[in-house]
């Protein structure tokens, strides 16, 4: 797995419980996987359109590390299929739990908003997958 982001979990972050709030979670996952998805894709174009089933495994908490991996699932015509983990690291032992993980597919589209074709450049360094 390729590492995608790191982010510190801060006061600013925390919910009503005491723990990293889901929601801001979310807006790190996502924005850790459309980064790369552009990247992947070298287009900047590319939409979330599907986000499967996140299940949080273990809290977060203030001052605690959260490391950001992904994987290339599946590159389709026009989407590309990623999968991305998120795994906090304890900084005095260096052990890394995971946090929680989940599926993204994005969309390469247009300035209208329509989708259109992945390179096939791209899809070739990724046929292996499909």
């Amino acid at each position: 797995m390729e590492k995608l982001a790191i982010k510190l979990c801060l006061t600013k972050d925390i919910g009503v419980n005491g723990n990293l709030f889901g929601g801001n979670m979310l807006a790190w996952l996502d924005e850790s996987a459309a980064t790369w998805a552009c990247s992947v894709c070298k287009n900047p174009n590319m939409v979330t359109v599907k986000i499967d089933e996140l299940v949080f495994e273990r809290p977060v908490k203030i001052g605690e590390q959260v490391i950001i991996f992904g994987v290339v699932r599946r590159v389709g015509k026009s989407s590309l299929t990623v999968y991305i983990e998120a795994r906090k690291k304890d900084f005095y032992s260096g052990e890394e739990q995971k946090v929680c993980s989940t599926i993204f597919t994005f969309v390469r589209v247009d300035g209208n908003g329509r989708s259109i074709a992945i390179d096939d450049s791209v899809r070739d360094e990724y046929k292996h997958l499909n």
